[in-house]
C-alpha cells in the first residue's frame, strides 16, 4: 500500500465514522486505531513514516522552533525544579538526564515508584507541547557483563517509553535505545562516577517535517 492511499483510506475511514451513530470516544478510537494500521504496514520506507508521524503531530518552521522550544524548555525547568533531573539546551533540542537515584533500583528495569511523580511531570510538558518526537536512552556503569548491561538499558528505556504512553503520549512520537556501558560521562573507577554513568536520558527534538 502507498502512503497516499493509506492516507486517503485513513481520511475516507474517518468521513463514514462521522456518518454513524457514534459516540465521539468511540470515533477517535476507531479512526486511531486505522492510523496506526498505517503505521504499521503502509510503508517500510522511515522517511516516509517520519514524514506520515509528522503531519499528525504538527511540524514547526523557522523561528518558530526555537520559541516552541524556548517555552517548553521553561515548562520543563518549572515543573522538574527540585526532581533532581538535569534540563540541557543543546541548540534547538533538549534533553533531560536523569541519575539512578531518582530512576530504577539496582539492576532492575521496573520504574521505581518515587520516580512516577517525574515522569507524571515529563508527560505533562511532552502533552502540551506536542510538536516534539522523544528518544528514551538508557545507559549503564560498567559493573557486570556487556551483555547484561545492554539488555538492562534497552530494558529501562522501553519501560520509559511504556509509562509516558499510559500518560497519553503518541507511542509514535517515542523511540528508545540501550547504549549499555558504551557511553559514560564520568569514570568508572569511583562509586561516585559509576552512579553518575547509571541514568537514564531524554532526547526532544522539534519536529521540522510537515
Amino acid at each position: 500500500m502507498t502512503l497516499t492511499k493509506s492516507l486517503l483510506s485513513v481520511t475516507v475511514l474517518a468521513v463514514l465514522l462521522s456518518g454513524c451513530e457514534m459516540n465521539n470516544a468511540g470515533k477517535g478510537a476507531a479512526i486511531g486505531a486505522a492510523a496506526g494500521g498505517v503505521l504499521g504496514k503502509a510503508t517500510s520506507n522511515h522517511k516516509d513514516k517520519r514524514f506520515f508521524i509528522g503531519a499528525a503531530i504538527g511540524a514547526l518552521a523557522g523561528a518558530a522552533v526555537g520559541d516552541y522550544m524556548d517555552k517548553q524548555e521553561a515548562a520543563f525547568r518549572d515543573e522538574l525544579a527540585g526532581s533532581g533531573v538535569e534540563v540541557v539546551r543543546e541548540g534547538d533540542n533538549l534533553r533531560l538526564v536523569m541519575p539512578s537515584n531518582i530512576t530504577f533500583a539496582t539492576a532492575q528495569s521496573y520504574i521505581s515508584s518515587g520516580f512516577n511523580d517525574t515522569l507524571d511531570a515529563i508527560a505533562k510538558v511532552m502533552n502540551k507541547y506536542e510538536k516534539t518526537y522523544l528518544s528514551v536512552e538508557g545507559h549503564t556503569d560498567s559493573t557486570g557483563k556487556d551483555s547484561f548491561n545492554m539488555n538492562l538499558s534497552r530494558e529501562r528505556a522501553q519501560s520509559v517509553k511504556d509509562y509516558l504512553v499510559n500518560q497519553q503520549i503518541m507511542a509514535t512520537r517515542i523511540s528508545t535505545m540501550g547504549y549499555g556501558e558504551t557511553r559514560p560521562i564520568a569514570t568508572n573507577d569511583s562509586a561516585n562516577g559509576r552512579a553518575q554513568n547509571r541514568r537514564v536520558e531524554i532526547q526532544i527534538v522539534p519536529n521540522t517535517e510537515g
